[in-house]
């Protein structure tokens, strides 16, 4: 008799349970989105830079937050924009960030990004969210990217040479221990854009990789 093979949890269980079990750590807050939202030499580079974009469009640009997470980030980032949707998978996340941030430009919805429609916007933030799909799931998504203008991408990735893309299931875990990470360019996704720039890196200590940030732009 083959032996069966275990069903992966569904994305929204995972990333419930993940919160739940705070499994990115921060056991003091009611929910935490891990170190890359709130180390300071982190996200310090990574705003200085987005901030300098979205200014440079005179704050008149609709952003959408595909995985908001705890809001540390995108709170900075509202202002900035003329209207900011944030989406996570999440529902008590999101309950709890209704209530925590308002603005008159902002919303909050609860989405599964690699299966409901996404909101229409100009520009599509995703930070650190992919890293922690499957391929399918990332196909699924970068197939509705090709209706922005412009996309801001933040991985996690290898120092040095790396083998892109390789499969893994939806966790908290990323493609670093494969000594792999995501490159939206690259087989099997081959996103089409027509510029791409890096406006933000930084490097971890003790040889845990770079956390990188593209601008593409679609058209």
């Amino acid at each position: 008799m083959s032996k069966k093979t275990k069903t992966p949890w569904p994305t929204k269980a995972v990333m419930q349970q993940i919160y739940e079990q705070h499994l990115w750590g921060g056991k003091d807050f009611d929910f935490y989105s891990g170190e890359g939202s709130h180390e300071a030499t982190i996200i310090k580079p990574y705003l200085d830079a987005v901030i300098s974009f979205l200014s440079s469009h005179n704050n008149d640009l609709t952003v959408c937050d595909l995985g908001c997470g705890d809001f540390n980030i995108g709170k900075h980032l509202v202002k900035y924009t003329k209207k900011y949707i944030a989406v996570d998978i999440v529902e008590d996340l999101i309950i709890r960030n209704k209530k925590l941030f308002q603005a008159n430009n902002l919303e909050f919805h609860c989405l599964d990004i690699s299966k409901d429609k996404l909101p229409k916007t100009d520009c599509i933030i995703l930070r650190q969210v992919l890293q922690h799909l499957s391929n399918e799931e990332i196909k699924s998504i970068v197939n509705k990217l090709l209706d922005y203008k412009y996309i801001i991408l933040t991985e996690h990735l290898p120092n040095g040479n790396f083998e892109p893309n390789k499969d893994k299931i939806a966790s908290q875990g990323i493609r670093l221990k494969q000594n792999s990470g995501l490159d939206l360019l690259a087989a099997p996704f081959n996103f089409k854009v027509r510029s791409s720039e890096i406006i933000s890196e930084t490097t971890l200590s003790e040889n845990k990789g770079r956390i990188t940030t593209i601008l593409y732009s679609l058209f």
